[in-house]
């Protein structure tokens, strides 16, 4: 399948186009998009995951008016199931969380129940919704799990995805490590605006090259690609290439638009650490 018909769906939503901005309440903004137009590339469907997971979206701009008029601003985090049938693209999420800056709500409860009522039903599955002060988010800035791989003096020429970058080393034996790296960059499938993260990688099995393992996270660089496909494809390439018995892979990815986006895929695992990075 080429890029521009994994595209289509994305391209009739309103990224990258001029909108006007919305501040009354109006759920019909969000544009879902069908995982599975991407997965069809990785080989699986919806009822053949290799994976659990979610993705995790940190909303920072959002507020909305009690009922005197006075608004109320909060963070809040989305969970999206992985085996929902569609992603939420978004440009639309950021214009449905403006529509309620202008409209009054008698509670924090009555919004938050909007917000699982509209996600779930776009998505196609039930949505998760945590809401937090501005005061006690601030002590939740974290470090990535594990090794960081950046400082290896490697030479890259890839700036496409090349899965063949990822080798195992052959006499090694079964190890057990988490990896990280802050040098993940990939481009919006639809605008090519840059998207910056850091990414995790923790598993099992026979011991993966360390420096093929980093080239080929960089081998994303010019990729297109949403953020939630990048981290399935990572996925998919990794327990391919390198068959480890346990893959975990998330990542967290720097904000655009008071949003940021953090998928997260394992196969024997459903937690993770969600201390968001400085870049964050």
């Amino acid at each position: 399948m080429s890029a521009k018909a994994n595209a289509s769906t994305a391209n009739k939503s309103l990224l990258g186009r001029v909108t006007p901005y919305c501040k009354t309440y109006d759920p019909s903004l969000l544009f879902p998009i069908p995982r599975q137009e991407k997965r069809d590339e990785l080989g699986f469907d919806l009822h053949s995951l290799p994976f659990q997971g979610l993705d995790i979206w940190t909303a920072f701009e959002v507020s909305w008016l009690n009922p005197k008029g006075k608004p109320v601003a909060v963070i809040a985090e989305f969970a999206f199931p992985a085996d929902s049938p569609n992603l939420i693209e978004s440009k639309s999420f950021k214009l449905y969380l403006n529509s309620f800056n202008g409209t009054r709500f008698d509670s924090q409860e009555a919004v938050v129940n909007h917000w699982i009522e509209d996600l779930s039903v776009a998505c196609g599955a039930e949505v998760a919704v945590d809401v937090r002060s501005l005061d006690e988010e601030e002590t939740l800035i974290g470090r990535l799990p594990g090794d960081n791989l950046d400082a290896l003096d490697i030479e890259v020429t890839d700036y496409q995805v090349n899965p063949g970058l990822l080798t195992v080393e052959e006499s090694a034996d079964e190890v057990q490590e988490t990896l990280n790296s802050h040098l993940l960059k990939s481009n919006c499938l639809v605008t090519g605006q840059p998207d910056w993260g850091s990414i995790v990688i923790r598993y099992r099995g026979t011991q993966i090259d360390h420096e093929g393992l980093l080239k080929y996270l960089i081998s994303f660089r010019e990729h297109n690609e949403f953020h939630e496909q990048c981290v399935e494809r990572v996925f998919t390439d990794i327990m391919r290439r390198c068959q480890p018995s346990e893959l975990t892979v998330y990542a967290r990815y720097v904000r655009r638009g008071g949003l940021d986006i953090n998928p997260y895929r394992s196969n024997f695992e459903d937690e993770f650490d969600i201390s968001r990075t400085v870049r964050q």
